[in-house]
């Protein structure tokens, strides 16, 4: 099964003051009217009128305010000042442009398209993933490997993966690359594959239809084990596979199942492994998940239909085999996974 590493409304106030369009915010003067002890205000209010100052005996000018003015200049400036207060909260609730997320998993045995990775024996697993707003992320994976997994070194499987995602109609369309990478390993060990999915949903279920291709790699040649095995030489590996899951309506539960197809290298390669062992083949998953807050409990069973007996698979031995006794690392098994995400 792959590693699956997954983002416009009208026009607010807050879209109006980052584009400029409510203007600074002004400053605004305290207006004091005083109580005169002397003469009364001639003229119309809001003008300018005439009075004699009956100390002095001259003639001054006074702009009077009438009590309507008055109200409206005060519920301007409180207008104003709401304003001033309130945009910097509008600010705050703006949605970030980076958003970082992640994971990390205890499994009893880190299946890749349905052959083991880590010779039947448990893993553990990570993932982080920082995603921006317009949609292009970077992500990486983790894990630990063993047995037909392994290229020497620390053993760990370390994949960086960048991509874009975006909305099309009710459907999402993702796609990017991944770099196979095992850091310590053999030398032509690491690859990378493009990949496009397409997701949506029918109802309450979640369906997701993808494919990834390996181009011509020395890494995935068919160096060893076939009659046409040419040392040196290379080879592409295209995988195309669908998801499927859907919620149990009132419970943590959520069902889920896989099916995939791998077309590639039927030999091994430089390091005795090979993307699509005995050249064709299918793997096929169904399972359930069960959310307990942020923990995730998932139980599933796993095969492929690689059949033991045939020739292409007898072929890759000893290689395609679990290191402890010999037993296929492509057969059926239960699977138990705990996960958090973060």
């Amino acid at each position: 099964m792959g590693n699956t590493i997954a983002k416009p409304g009208e026009p607010t106030l807050m879209m109006a003051i980052q584009k400029g369009l409510a203007g600074p915010h002004l400053p605004v003067k305290a207006v004091i009217v005083p109580r005169l002890p002397f003469g009364k205000v001639r003229g119309r209010a809001g003008n300018w009128g005439r009075n004699i100052n009956p100390n002095t005996g001259k003639m001054f000018m006074l702009q009077s305010m009438s009590r309507q003015n008055l109200t409206r200049l005060s519920l301007g400036a409180a207008l104003l000042a709401g304003f001033t207060f309130a945009a910097p909260a509008l600010a705050e609730e703006a949605t970030p442009a980076f958003k970082f997320s992640g994971s990390v998993a205890i499994l009893n045995d880190y299946r890749l398209r349905g052959v083991s990775q880590t010779d039947k024996g448990a893993t553990i697993q990570g993932s982080m993933t920082l995603t921006h707003s317009s949609g292009f992320y970077i992500s990486t994976f983790a894990s630990n490997l063993a047995g037909w997994g392994t290229f020497g070194g620390p053993n760990l499987e370390l994949d960086l993966i960048g991509g874009y995602s975006i909305p099309v109609g009710a459907l999402k369309l993702d796609g990017g690359i991944t770099w196979y990478n095992y850091p310590g390993g053999a030398t032509l060990t690491s690859y990378v594959e493009p990949y496009f999915k397409l997701s949506g949903a029918l109802g309450p279920v979640s369906i997701t239809g993808a494919v990834a291709y390996v181009p011509n790699q020395k890494a995935a040649g068919n160096w060893f084990a076939t009659p046409t095995s040419v040392v040196g030489s290379k080879y592409d590996n295209l995988y195309l596979w669908t998801d499927i899951s859907s919620g149990i309506p009132g419970t943590p539960v959520t069902l889920k199942a896989h099916v995939g197809h791998s077309d590639g290298n039927p030999g091994l390669g430089p390091n005795g492994t090979s993307l699509a062992p005995t050249g064709k083949y299918w793997d096929f998953l169904v399972g359930a998940d069960f959310a307990i807050g942020p923990v995730v409990i998932g139980v599933a069973w796993v095969d492929t239909d690689i059949k033991t007996s045939s020739v292409a698979y007898q072929q890759l031995q000893p290689n395609f085999s679990s290191t402890k006794d010999g037993s296929t690392i492509a057969g059926s098994k239960f699977l138990v996974s705990l996960s958090a995400a973060f």
